[in-house]
């Protein structure tokens, strides 16, 4: 039985509202260890609608002199592909790959219900062949090998 996303994913991971600040998702960028923050909006349900990245905050934010108050609206990423909890997690490993992305947000229908990472996948070693060398190409490409 191939294993879904649901069994490797971090749940409750740290989000960002609308309300918060790029400095606010910097911190809890630096306290939670973590480059990839999901923006949610709670009064809809946790319904997920963009992330914020490191390289969102970089290039978007500071590089173009956004202050640190600037919504993070502003600098976030929209339209971003999404697996659901039953996602086989090779197919997960396979739109990472085709998207040339490291992390992806699980939904249920718009609801955020966890992120799943090349580091959740890979510490458990359950990388079909294709997908993982898809994803070993990733990694070389952005210098992480």
């Amino acid at each position: 039985m191939k294993k879904t996303v649901q069994e490797v994913m971090t749940t409750n991971p740290v989000t960002v509202t609308l309300q918060d600040n790029i400095y606010e998702a910097a911190v809890k960028m630096r306290d939670n260890d973590t480059g990839f923050i999901p923006v949610v909006d709670f009064s809809d349900g946790n319904t997920l609608i963009g992330v914020v990245t490191d390289r969102d905050l970089v290039i978007r934010g500071y590089a173009e002199k956004h202050s640190g108050s600037t919504s993070v609206e502003r600098v976030m990423t929209t339209g971003i592909r999404c697996a659901s909890q039953s996602t086989s997690v090779d197919e997960a490993a396979e739109l990472m790959a085709s998207q040339q992305i490291r992390r992806l947000p699980v939904t249920d229908g718009k609801k955020l219900i966890g992120v799943v990472s090349l580091g959740d996948m890979a510490v458990r070693g359950i990388f079909a062949d294709n997908a993982g060398s898809a994803l070993s190409d990733i990694s070389e490409q952005h210098g992480l090998h």
